[in-house]
């Protein structure tokens, strides 16, 4: 056997089968059987009144005949195919199963009436969280709090939060990991619990990009006289949001700081080359240029060859047509990066 489904303990009574065994004596012997047979059993999912009883039953029995134990063995198979179909058992099991599949809003809400918090291990949920959101959590904690959560999360991770931080309170918190020697398994069970209910008490956002990233998707594709015009009367309204937009377009012009050079082979590969011959051929601006160099440079020689030839036949290339064909390469760019096959640079990396 590999698998069996969540034992539960049956409750108290007479009932009694083969040689006056209790039905708690029998799931004690399943126990001991699935382990002798080396199966993962899920005991840590029990209550803990489950879990002493279990411990204390295993501790006090000694040993079975054999026909007993096929006698037990039968018995819990029988009952087993008996089962038709289980069920959760309890409210948060039944919001655990149907993560997803409901409205996060009727979730939430049916979480705070039942009083019912997001089952398993706190930690793993914190884990997974974004960086920018660890460092909200870090920063909104004190310093000891911060320090068991850096210790609990991936090292890589803790990194990258760690030197997203100011750096007073990077010390501080770096000071203070070092004082989490003495503390108990409860106490980080009780910090993480608490950062759950944290997160589990946040109203769902109806948009998962951030403000900058969604505007910036949206300049992506617009034209550049109209993206500039935009950018500059934002810039007076709100120059700090205008900087966060400007980093979170990816255009054309952007694609020597953004993209890998070992990358353009995969791209051209993607890209029809009468497209690229057309966006070569309307570079005019500087960083257009730039760019046009930078696909060139870091293709075949022969197919830079071509593609040149093919730019110079060109001649004059419409505006219109030109961004057409530059939003195309974009678009190519952007195809390969959600398909995880090329990953882009920041435009923090680009700056370093």
């Amino acid at each position: 056997m590999s698998q069996m489904p969540a034992l539960a303990l049956p409750g108290p009574g007479s009932n009694r089968g083969r040689g006056g065994l209790t039905r708690r004596a029998k799931a004690a012997i399943i126990v001991q059987f699935l382990l002798n047979e080396g199966t993962d059993i899920p005991l840590a999912s029990l209550p803990d009144e489950h879990q002493t009883e279990l411990t204390i039953l295993l501790g006090n029995m000694r040993y079975i005949d054999r026909e007993t134990l096929n006698a037990v063995v039968q018995e819990f198979a029988d009952e087993l195919e008996r089962i038709g179909l289980s069920f959760p058992g309890d409210m948060a099991g039944a919001l655990n199963a149907l993560d997803g599949k409901i409205n996060p809003r009727t979730a939430l809400r049916l979480r705070k009436e039942a009083g019912v918090r997001q089952t398993g291990d706190p930690w793993e949920r914190i884990n997974k969280l974004p960086i920018e959101r660890i460092q909200e959590l870090v920063i909104g904690e004190s310093t000891e709090i911060a320090a068991v959560m850096l210790s609990k999360i991936d090292v890589s991770k803790a990194a990258q939060v760690l030197a997203g931080l100011p750096g007073d309170k990077a010390r501080r918190i770096s000071y203070a990991v070092s004082m989490t020697t003495g503390v108990t398994p409860d106490a980080v069970d009780r910090i993480g619990l608490s950062l759950a209910a944290q997160i589990d008490a946040e109203p769902p956002r109806a948009f998962e990009a951030k403000p900058n990233e969604r505007l910036g998707a949206i300049l992506n594709y617009s034209n550049s006289a109209i993206r500039d015009e935009l950018l500059d009367g934002l810039e007076q309204e709100d120059a700090e949001f205008a900087e966060a937009v400007r980093r979170s377009i990816f255009t054309f012009a952007n694609i020597p700081e953004r993209l890998n050079a070992i990358d353009v082979p995969k791209v051209t590969r993607d890209v029809d080359p009468d497209l690229l011959a057309t966006a070569i051929a309307a570079a005019e601006s500087e960083e257009e240029r730039l760019t046009a160099d930078f696909l060139l440079s870091n293709m075949s020689k022969r197919m830079a060859e071509n593609i040149r030839e093919e730019a110079e036949a060109k001649g004059t290339v419409k505006p219109k047509v030109g961004e057409k064909a530059m939003s195309g390469i974009i678009s190519a760019i952007r195809d390969l990066v959600n398909v995880g096959e090329i990953e882009l640079l920041s435009p923090e990396d680009a700056d370093d």
